[in-house]
């Protein structure tokens, strides 16, 4: 890669329906110098998750609450950088952050509050782990299954999405608060494995299971906590069978985000019976609760107790692919993209 030329993707099309290549655009622009209080970030991972397909939609398109994006601009990502020069008081050349970088490999930042970047502390680990288990996807399951599903040890627990980035993760923190049992949702007999491997008590194919019956037959008692990262028919199916007092905890929906209408649940009158909740839950309004997150999980790696679940695409250029293929259930964990294939730098 040419270190003097800044690679960027961009929204060509605003999609609707499946996202298809023509969608992105690619483009090489100059890269710019630091100004005083300004750092020169090379990006070294990026992060592919479901919601940026919203982040190139219309206005109105989708629930974040990022930005909505113009025809041409860079698309909307989070990543690990590396400081390459810095005028900035708090960097210094070589420390890593991870933050909102977009989809290029280089960024000159101010290192504001909207960018969300974090710097990385020395752990010893690879520093995609920034990405991962030690950055926004471990905080949205700790703190989404934590601090917004309140779990107790021998609660009964249910997590869709096991195979995917959060999924995976709040499988083993479930495990390692002492719930039980701890079944996963998945698609694939590979997949489904893979959660087994991961501590899982047992694990639904949606792909070739009766979702609603397995769920009713392997847990009698109901379900205390469902974490939910599809929505749609896995959603309804869960709250058929919640235990008194259950938590119903509602991280992502990625089985809706392609419809041409949005799914309600049609049976949520269901956590009227036994007291039920059902819990929204915002990663960026628990940021007071990152450092214990990071804390704790660190402790569990460290421990052998978590390992995180990461799917791999080599290469800049493989980005729009990579993130066509989440809608298809292509990954396995988190997928991140390697910018610059080679050696995963320790940190």
């Amino acid at each position: 890669m040419n270190d003097f030329v800044n690679r960027q993707w961009t929204v060509a099309e605003r999609p609707t329906g499946d996202l298809e290549a023509r969608h992105f655009g690619y483009r090489e622009v100059p890269v710019d110098t630091p100004g005083e209080g300004e750092v020169l970030l090379r990006t070294r991972y990026l992060n592919v998750a479901p919601v940026m397909r919203m982040y190139m939609m219309a206005e109105g398109g989708g629930e974040s609450t990022e930005a909505v994006l113009a025809i041409g601009d860079v698309i909307h990502g989070r990543g690990v950088a590396e400081v390459l020069e810095s005028r900035h008081p708090d960097y210094a050349a070589g420390d890593f952050v991870h933050g909102q970088l977009g989809w290029q490999t280089h960024k000159v930042s101010a290192m504001t509050a909207q960018e969300k970047f974090v710097k990385m502390r020395p752990r010893g680990v690879p520093v995609y782990y920034g990405l991962s288990a030690l950055g926004m996807t471990g905080y949205s399951a700790w703190c989404g299954f934590v601090s917004r599903g309140s779990p107790r040890p021998g609660e009964a627990v249910l997590v869709s999405g096991a195979a995917g980035g959060v999924g995976s993760l709040v499988v083993q923190i479930a495990r390692a608060r002492g719930c039980r049992p701890v079944v996963g949702i998945a698609g694939g007999p590979e997949k489904c494995e893979l959660v087994r491997e991961l501590g899982a008590t047992d694990v639904i194919d949606y792909r070739h299971d009766d979702v609603e019956a397995c769920i009713g037959a392997l847990f009698p008692g109901g379900l205390d906590i469902y974490f939910d990262n599809v929505g749609g028919e896995i959603l309804e199916a869960a709250l058929e069978h919640l235990a008194p007092r259950a938590r119903v905890v509602l991280c992502g929906s990625i089985s809706e985000y392609t419809r041409d209408e949005p799914f309600g649940p049609r049976n949520y009158t269901r956590l009227r019976r036994g007291d039920a909740d059902m819990r929204g839950f915002f990663v960026y309004n628990h940021a007071d609760e990152f450092d214990r997150a990071e804390e704790e999980m660190a402790g569990w790696i460290r421990a052998g107790k978590l390992r995180a679940l990461v799917d791999f695409s080599d290469g800049f250029e493989t980005l729009p692919e990579s993130l066509m293929g989440l809608y298809t259930g292509t990954n396995f964990g988190k997928r991140i993209v390697r910018v610059t294939p080679g050696e995963d730098p320790v940190h």
